[in-house]
C-alpha cells in the first residue's frame, strides 16, 4: 500500500492533479486525448440534456466542471452555462477549452457551497462523477446550497457510486481492501472513491429541500433527477423522466463494459487487454461499444510498457 498521507484539502489535491492541461484531462476522464474527451463528453452531455430537458432560455450550473468536458456540448443549448470547481487549475484549462463560447462563466469554489452565486439564479444544474470523491458531509452541504441557488422547481441531475448494485459493491469491496493493513490514524486520500446507497441519497435530498423525480441504480452508479421544492410540476416531470429513462440511465451494456475494463482487466486480471478489446468490437450491440473502445484504446497506450504494443 502506498503512503496514506496525502494533500490536506480537496483544492490542493485537485490543483496538483491539474498542474498541467494533460494532467487535468487525465484526472477527469482517464485520457489526455482531446478526441476521446469529446466522445465521452458528448455521451454524458446527452444524458444530462435528457435528464434536465434543457431549454434555450435556461441558466445552467455544473458542480465540478473540471476541464469543461461536458460543457462543450451543453453550452450551445442554453442561455448561460456556469462551471464551478474547487480547483483553479481545472478552471484555467476549462476556460481555454471553452474560449469560443460567449455564454459561459466560471466560479472558483472555496468551501462546500456556492457562496459567490446569488439565490435562485439557475434553472437547472448537474454534477457528474464528483460526489464520488467527497466525504458525506460535503456531499450533503453541496446539496443544501444547490437548493439555494436553484429556482423553486429547478431540476438537478447528479450521480454517485452505489453499494446497491453487484458491480458497485464489487468496486467498493476492492477499494476497501486497500485499507486492510493501513495504520488507522493515517488519513485516507482526500478524494478517494466513496460510495452511497439510494436510500441515503433520498434522505439527503429530502433534508436539503428536494423531491426525487427519477432514480436509476441498476448500474454501479445511482443517478438521480431531483426538483427544488416550491415550484414546478413534479408529477409531470416524473412522467417525462420515466419516458426518457433509456437516454438517462447507464445501460446494462455500459455496466458490462465497465466491469470488463476496470475490474476484469485492471484489478482482477481475469481478462487480458487483448480479450477486453475484442469484446469492444461489435458496434451493433450499442453506442457504448465505440465509447468504451475509444477509452480503452487510450488506456492501452498509457500502459504499453506493461501490456505490449496496441494491436
Amino acid at each position: 500500500m502506498t503512503d496514506m498521507l496525502h494533500s490536506p484539502s480537496y483544492k490542493a489535491m485537485w490543483d496538483a492533479k491539474a498542474a498541467t492541461a494533460q494532467g487535468a484531462m487525465l484526472a477527469v476522464d482517464g485520457s489526455a486525448n482531446e478526441g476521446v474527451l469529446r466522445v465521452t463528453g458528448a455521451y454524458t452531455a446527452r444524458q444530462v440534456d435528457a435528464a434536465l430537458a434543457l431549454k434555450p432560455t435556461d441558466r445552467v450550473l455544473e458542480l465540478g466542471c473540471g476541464v469543461g468536458r461536458i460543457a462543450r456540448d451543453l453550452a450551445p443549448k442554453v442561455a448561460h452555462w456556469e462551471g464551478s470547481d474547487i480547483s483553479a487549475n481545472m478552471l484555467k484549462v476549462a476556460r481555454e477549452r471553452l474560449a469560443d463560447f460567449g455564454n459561459v462563466g466560471f466560479t472558483e469554489l472555496t468551501r462546500s457551497n456556492f457562496k459567490p452565486l446569488p439565490d435562485a439564479s439557475f434553472d437547472k444544474a448537474y454534477c457528474v462523477a464528483v460526489f464520488i470523491h467527497m466525504d458525506k458531509e460535503d456531499f450533503y452541504l453541496y446539496l443544501e446550497d444547490m437548493a439555494r441557488v436553484l429556482k423553486p422547481g429547478g431540476l438537478f441531475f447528479f450521480d454517485a457510486w452505489t453499494l446497491g448494485s453487484p458491480v458497485g459493491w464489487k468496486r467498493f469491496f476492492l477499494e476497501a481492501g486497500q485499507y486492510r493493513d493501513v495504520v488507522p490514524t493515517h488519513r485516507k486520500e482526500i478524494a478517494r472513491n466513496q460510495f452511497t446507497h439510494p436510500e441515503e441519497v433520498r434522505a439527503f435530498l429530502d433534508h436539503a429541500g428536494f423531491d426525487v423525480i427519477g432514480e436509476f441504480a441498476d448500474s454501479p452508479w445511482v443517478q438521480v433527477v431531483a426538483m427544488r421544492r416550491g415550484g414546478g410540476d413534479p408529477a409531470a416531470e416524473r412522467q417525462r423522466v420515466k419516458q426518457d429513462a433509456g437516454r438517462i440511465a447507464y445501460s446494462a451494456l455500459w455496466t458490462e463494459l465497465y466491469d470488463i475494463m476496470i475490474h476484469k482487466v485492471l484489478i482482477e486480471g481475469t481478462l487480458t487487454p487483448a480479450q477486453a478489446l475484442q469484446a469492444m468490437q461489435d458496434d451493433s450491440r450499442g453506442e457504448e461499444i465505440a465509447l468504451f473502445r475509444s477509452a480503452f484504446t487510450e488506456l492501452w497506450k498509457l500502459n504499453e510498457a506493461n501490456w505490449g504494443p496496441l494491436p
